[in-house]
């Protein structure tokens, strides 16, 4: 892999190279997501293969989109220092070292057991995280470099890997996960399936020149690459960083205020302290939202479709139907640019995902969910893609640092915004609805102490005690047999989990047949009532897209800027105007 010195789309690159090496990133896209869907559909043969408990297989999984949009602004800050192509390698190797301890599983479990299992899986799916953040952080700013002149519509092109890889493992799991008397396909099969985008796209590579960046083609100093993003800037990730050392590292409010504010002296000193833009640090907290709505709903949608619709296979099948459109739609993106600008199109996409999750709050029955997730599904498929592609062109001088930035900011808010407060809307709103039912049933399944969301706190419902309603205590009394047979289980694990069985055995399931009824329906509201709260999202999305239209009328319009007009022909004219 070497590199070229002239930016794509000059002379010197041949459009045969740009369109390989957009597909070799669109494949990296697919197979992050394709390894995430398929995920989800094989912790229940892990669980009885190795004898995991829920708790285990939510250790193995952790880290997720927080730890994805960690690595992606760690790897963004050193793109444009060492080249797209040795990033892209090292993406490429630690997908097969993944993929090479995740299979292996098998073999260190016969020869050390369940905890010798549990670091392959672990370390396995660790991995697999870095290989999709360093990938991210490549494909991005290379794609907006290969395509100058049409970066959203190329950015939408490559971006349909991701809803690409959901539909591949989502129907990967709805076939080979068996039910009834049928068995399901191995686990391994179905895990392996990522390894062909992986080995495609490495393929794909092989012998291929990856351009610099428009910024550093230009010569422009990585000082001021770090000055485009700015304290500004900083100041909203750090935001996110402080919430990180917080709430995942468990870090006192102050303590992590501190290193978060420690972090963002730091960037001004290696900066100079250069502001940096209004508009940059307002995209990123708008992109916040994105990650919201978007990554942070997809993480809760199929549970709580699938709740509506009866149907937990339904709500998987709705989620691959979604996922289809957003695959289709993003190869559009380019015409409907060209008429209404980036801008417009994300205001019409988030007036879309408003009124679809409206809708899907207030929907009954199959019929309804299909037209409010088709609303939603259209509303989401553009945001994302086109948020990058506006940084992109308005902020070509911050190279990989500003696009970078932006997707880094995304994912941490659907890691610890998105994901956490749809869950904390569906506890508070499913325990007011069960208090509200049946004062003596909510006592019986509410949590021990209360969960928190930003400054918010609620009692929800204990999901392990739910949990063992769902399943008339199976996976309790199993786990508690585990526990038991672990030579070096901690003694309060085992106290723990013997009175989760004892409660389900002398309180709960004498009552569990009418306790049922209503537990499930406060879980349908609390999700309902989430789906309606989570619009208000891309409702505020909306008028903030509205604002920049509108500032920019004043200004002349949305316009594309270029670092160098001689490099692109037809100078800074961007697609259209607002």
């Amino acid at each position: 892999m070497s590199h070229d010195t002239t930016a794509a789309g000059s002379a010197s690159s041949s459009p045969a190279n740009a369109q390989r090496l957009l597909w070799a990133g669109f494949m990296a896209i697919l197979a992050a997501g394709v390894g995430f869907s398929i995920r989800a559909g094989i912790l229940g043969q892990w669980a009885e293969q190795y004898g995991f408990t829920q708790t285990e297989l939510g250790a193995i999984t952790g880290g997720g989109l927080t730890g994805f949009g960690i690595i992606i602004l760690l790897s963004s800050l050193i793109a444009d220092r060492i080249g797209f192509g040795p990033l892209m390698f090292i993406a490429f190797g630690m997908h097969l070292v993944s993929a090479a301890l995740t299979l292996a599983t098998g073999a260190a479990f016969e020869a050390g057991g369940k905890p010798l299992a549990f670091q392959c899986l672990f370390w396995g799916m660790f991995l697999f995280a870095i290989g999709n953040g360093i990938a991210e952080a490549v494909v991005n700013p290379l794609v907006a470099t290969l395509f100058p002149q049409r970066k959203t519509h190329y950015l939408n092109i490559l971006h349909a890997g991701w809803p690409g890889g959901l539909i591949v493992g989502g129907l990967a799991s709805f076939f080979m996960a068996g039910g009834g008397d049928v068995k399901p396909v191995a686990w391994q099969t179905q895990i392996s399936l990522f390894l062909v985008p992986v080995v495609l796209y490495g393929l794909m590579m092989i012998g291929q020149r990856f351009p610099r960046s428009e910024a550093s083609v230009s010569g422009v100093k990585y000082r001021d690459m770090l000055g485009e993003l700015g304290l500004l800037g900083a100041a909203v990730i750090c935001g996110l960083l402080a919430l990180f050392f917080k709430n995942d590292l468990g870090l006192d409010p102050m303590v992590a205020g501190g290193i978060a504010a420690g972090l963002l002296v730091v960037f001004g000193m290696t900066t100079g302290f250069q502001l940096g833009h209004l508009l940059l640090a307002f995209l990123l907290l708008v992109h916040a939202m994105v990650g919201y709505v978007e990554l942070g709903t997809d993480s809760w949608i199929a549970k709580i479709t699938g709740t509506i619709m009866s149907s937990e296979a339904n709500g998987l099948l709705l989620f691959v139907y979604t996922s289809g459109l957003m695959f289709i739609l993003r190869f559009f993106a380019g015409p409907i640019v060209e008429r209404i600008s980036p801008l417009g199109l994300l205001a019409v996409s988030a007036v879309f995902g408003a009124l679809g999750l409206t809708m899907l709050g207030n929907a009954e029955g199959i019929v309804m969910c299909v037209v409010a997730a088709t609303i939603y599904g259209v509303g989401k498929t553009f945001l994302w893609p086109t948020m990058l592609g506006v940084v992109s062109e308005q902020f070509p001088k911050g190279g990989a640092i500003t696009i970078g930035a932006i997707g880094g900011v995304g994912m941490l808010s659907a890691g610890l915004l998105g994901g956490p407060g749809i869950g904390f809307f569906q506890d508070q709103n499913a325990s007011a609805t069960l208090q509200k039912a049946d004062e003596q049933v909510y006592q019986r399944y509410k949590a021990d102490s209360p969960n928190s969301f930003l400054w918010m706190e609620t009692v929800g419902l204990d999901g392990a005690k739910v949990g063992v309603l769902a399943d008339n205590g199976t996976e309790a009394k199993r786990a508690l047999e585990l526990l038991e047979q672990q030579e070096g289980a901690k003694k309060d694990a085992v106290q723990n989990q013997r009175a989760l069985v004892d409660w389900w055995t002398d309180t709960a399931e004498p009552t569990a047949e009418s306790d049922k009824k209503l537990v499930d329906n406060a879980g349908l509201e609390g999700g309902r009532e989430a789906l309606k709260l989570t619009a208000f999202v891309p409702g505020t999305m909306a008028v903030c897209y509205l604002l920049l239209i509108g500032l920019f009328k004043i200004s002349g319009g949305y316009k594309q800027k270029s670092l160098d007009p001689e490099l692109f022909t037809g100078g800074v004219e961007g697609p259209g105007e607002a």
